[in-house]
């Protein structure tokens, strides 16, 4: 019995060193883990409210703005009593006026030399930027000649799955699950919008309202390759070079396009000053769009970008609604719930930083073309 009794003590000791060890165990994680995740969410809530944050939050929904601009002029030229459909010309003083200002201003900073070699090292990446951004805004001003105000905005959701897949393999950034499932649920939310124009027949605005989606993601498309490009450049050059360069060679590039798709659509437009002054306001919010875009780029991202433009379909769909007395079909909402949600779904992470390698900058191009000047002279 004693025996018995002694090693029933022994186990009862055992469990309660046991116990208070678990317990000593609870204690000591847990106000370890509390305070980290206490830190954490006050890391993120705080994250919101510093400088940073409110600037490029303010700038993309300044962008948002002039996105949502530049579609009521356009659609009020397409849409009038003598429709006026010429998006390579609206594009086309866009960039002769960026080129103007944007060359001026490189030409003080660098200097003639400095502008000529610009050109010489960097002017294929610049046309190759302009070639897709010019195409990329024919394509979304010519849509609009044939589908819906609101389907237009709401299709350019497109460009942002396209900027997460050449963030990854341009840009080398990392995603969480979260980004990818919010793009997934975005992408869902335009296929309820094509269904709801197919639905909508005739009922909606423009002539051909499948044919004007096909062009809408097309322009979608190549925009998400012009602005990783832009955010690529932007980055490690600055931003008078990028946006001069763009300008520059988009106006030479735009006015071989205008002169062979648009001298008959210029002949016979009636010229009054409602056209004149559509076309001005389109130019001075593109005007200023690409001049605010590139820092946005700098500071966060062209996902962060792309993901501020969405609230442009808010706008537009109030602009609609007074304006163009545009009707909401019934699986309209369900399309802009579903891609608000995923929008907030995305946002839950913030972005992943770019980890690509960079063009020399412009203290190691300094360097090399004295090496090389020092070698020939040896």
């Amino acid at each position: 019995m004693s025996a018995t009794n002694n090693f029933d003590q022994k186990m009862d000791l055992q469990e309660q060193q046991l116990q208070s060890s678990g317990a000593l165990a609870a204690d000591s994680t847990t106000p370890v883990a509390e305070p980290e995740t206490q830190r954490a969410w006050h890391h993120r809530v705080s994250g919101l409210f510093t400088r940073k944050f409110i600037i490029i939050l303010l700038l993309g929904q300044l962008l948002s703005l002039c996105i949502t601009a530049t579609t009521i002029f356009t659609t009020y030229l397409a849409q009038g009593a003598n429709p006026v459909s010429i998006p390579t010309t609206q594009s086309f003083l866009n960039y002769f006026v960026l080129a103007i200002v944007y060359t001026a201003i490189t030409l003080h900073k660098e200097g003639f030399r400095g502008w000529l070699k610009i050109m010489r090292r960097r002017a294929h990446y610049y046309i190759l930027l302009a070639l897709v951004d010019v195409e990329g805004n024919y394509f979304v001003v010519k849509c609009y000649n044939y589908t819906s105000l609101l389907s237009a905005m709401l299709l350019d959701a497109w460009t942002i799955p396209c900027v997460v897949l050449l963030s990854v393999f341009f840009l080398k950034m990392r995603f969480r699950h979260l980004h990818y499932v919010g793009v997934v649920v975005s992408l869902v939310g335009m296929g309820f919008l094509i269904w709801s124009d197919m639905e909508a027949g005739m009922n909606s605005p423009g002539s051909d309202y499948v044919k004007g989606d096909i062009l809408c993601i097309i322009g979608a498309t190549l925009y998400a390759f012009s602005n990783v490009g832009q955010e690529y450049l932007v980055r490690q050059r600055p931003v008078y070079e990028v946006v001069g360069q763009l300008g520059f060679w988009g106006a030479i590039i735009n006015g071989i396009q205008l002169a062979i798709l648009e001298r008959q659509e210029l002949q016979n437009i009636h010229w009054d000053g409602k056209v004149v002054g559509y076309i001005i306001g389109f130019d001075i919010a593109m005007f200023l769009m690409y001049s605010v875009s590139p820092i946005l780029f700098r500071l966060s991202s062209a996902t962060f970008f792309n993901l501020s433009l969405l609230t442009s379909d808010f706008y537009g769909l109030l602009f609609g609604l007074f304006l163009f007395n545009a009707t909401i079909n019934k699986i309209y909402p369900i399309a802009y719930t579903l891609i608000i949600v995923g929008i907030v779904i995305y946002n839950v992470y913030p972005g992943p930083e770019p980890n690509f390698r960079p063009i020399l900058s412009k203290e190691e191009e300094e360097a090399m073309a004295t090496k090389h000047e020092d070698e020939t002279i040896v």
